[in-house]
């Protein structure tokens, strides 16, 4: 029962993690090339009340997917397999390093700029903020990757 258990908490650990993936790629494969074309205010309004938004949405799926990875490592520590263990404890230390890198350098910004949407007053820095919440996505979409693949290899091993 107890593997059972744990191929469903993978089972969901991966689900959680997707929509976190697909929107970091989404990030890094579309939205990355669509802010290049636009002039800074615009970048800044949409890129403020997309945070605005995110902010509020996506915590749901980045918390839920750490503790259901935690959950992953823990049940395949219990249940005794290894292979799946070490496969778990990958992804937890892809996800909290991707987590660190989330609240050190992009949520601040998405602060900044999730202000200036509300407020309509672009800050003189507004390109720079954009390019440096980018600058972390060649970071943050592997990391990811490294989780659910860390999350399937559980997910078979156990």
């Amino acid at each position: 029962m107890l593997i059972i258990t744990g191929q469903i908490i993978a089972a969901v650990a991966i689900l959680a993690n997707a929509v976190v993936y697909g929107t970091d790629v989404c990030a890094a494969v579309v939205t990355r090339s669509v802010n290049r074309k636009l002039d800074d205010a615009t970048v800044t309004i949409s890129a403020g009340w997309g945070h605005y938004y995110a902010d509020k949405r996506m915590p749901i799926f980045g918390a839920g997917g750490v503790v259901t990875a935690v959950l992953t490592l823990l049940i395949a520590l219990v249940a005794g397999q290894i292979g799946a263990a070490v496969a778990a404890g990958i992804t937890v230390a892809s996800l909290l390093t991707w987590l660190a890198l989330y609240a050190r350098i992009a949520k601040p910004i998405n602060s900044q700029q999730t202000a200036a949407a509300q407020s309509g007053i672009i800050p003189a820095n507004a390109r720079a903020l954009q390019d440096k919440w980018e600058s972390i996505l060649k970071y943050r979409v592997p990391l990811q990757f490294i989780a659910i693949a860390g999350l399937c290899a559980a997910l078979i091993l156990f």
